[in-house]
């Protein structure tokens, strides 16, 4: 399912093949990987799919970090309060984009509604198809959807934590923000870093939400390579090139995992 698929696109990338004109199949070396350095929307697909990972992913933490430290609080409606986080993330993606569509509309959408009745804007602000807006839009609507991953993670490892550190450091005078300095987040790191891990992965290969909310638009505004990938293999049919895309995100991918991996590694040998 995933093996012969991923050796099927290397294989393809280094070929032209349109499908448009299937009989006209030319293998090309590594002229498709050469055309990458020299294409202009792919340039700005780079920098849009670092803003976009790197973005989604501080959102997503310091939310999800925020919200593990209200839940793992003694409250009478805890139980309840830790269902109701997953929401977001159980929501299937069509319907998170959909719904965040509908709300960012510049004509009767309700986030500009609120801002409105609250003094803050006075006109509507058309948030997808604004080039400055668009892509942070898109942004905080995938940042709901995926904190609830960070939070439950995170919250998993702050009941891991023995109390025993807490009341010796009481007893030392070390105020909340000194325990959580130099307790909890130096006992949470395995688990961040792992949690991190996994939605870099996700984020960086996600491209659904965009393509609902804006479709890569205005213009290349909120293009990414997966993005990219896709319109061409399936906007344009040039399966070849869209290869070559696919590859050249897969091997960014492994890259930043590899060094996660080295950092997480040498992050359990200093705990040990």
């Amino acid at each position: 399912i995933v093996l012969l698929p991923l050796l099927y696109t290397i294989g393809l990338s280094p070929f032209e093949y349109i499908l448009w004109t299937p009989q006209d199949i030319h293998f090309l070396w590594f002229q498709n990987y050469a055309a990458l350095f020299h294409d202009s929307t792919f340039g700005v697909s780079v920098v849009h799919t670092v803003l976009w990972i790197v973005g989604v992913i501080v959102l997503q933490f310091l939310l999800g970090l925020a919200t593990a430290l209200l839940l793992n609080r003694q409250f009478f409606w805890q139980g309840i309060a830790r269902s109701l986080i997953l929401i977001p993330w159980i929501t299937p993606s069509v319907i998170t984009a959909l719904m965040w569509r509908w709300m960012y509309d510049g004509n009767t959408g309700v986030i500009n509604e609120i801002l409105a009745s609250l003094g803050i804007i006075h006109t509507f602000i058309p948030w997808l198809a604004g080039a400055t807006t668009a892509l942070p839009s898109i942004m905080v609507a995938l940042m709901w959807q995926g904190f609830p991953f960070f939070a439950i993670m995170i919250l998993a490892g702050l009941q891991t934590i023995r109390p025993e550190y807490y009341e010796a450091a009481e007893v030392d005078g070390a105020s909340s923000l000194r325990k959580f300095f130099s307790i909890t987040l130096p006992l949470l790191s395995p688990v961040i870093l792992t949690t991190l891990l996994l939605r870099t992965i996700w984020v960086a290969n996600s491209f659904d939400v965009i393509f609902i909310m804006t479709g890569g638009g205005p213009g290349y505004t909120t293009y990414t390579i997966p993005l990219y990938s896709y319109l061409q293999a399936y906007k344009t049919l040039n399966f070849g090139y869209a290869s070559t895309l696919a590859v050249a995100m897969t091997v960014v991918v492994g890259l930043i995992v590899v060094m996660y991996v080295i950092r997480i590694l040498k992050t359990e040998d200093t705990l040990s």
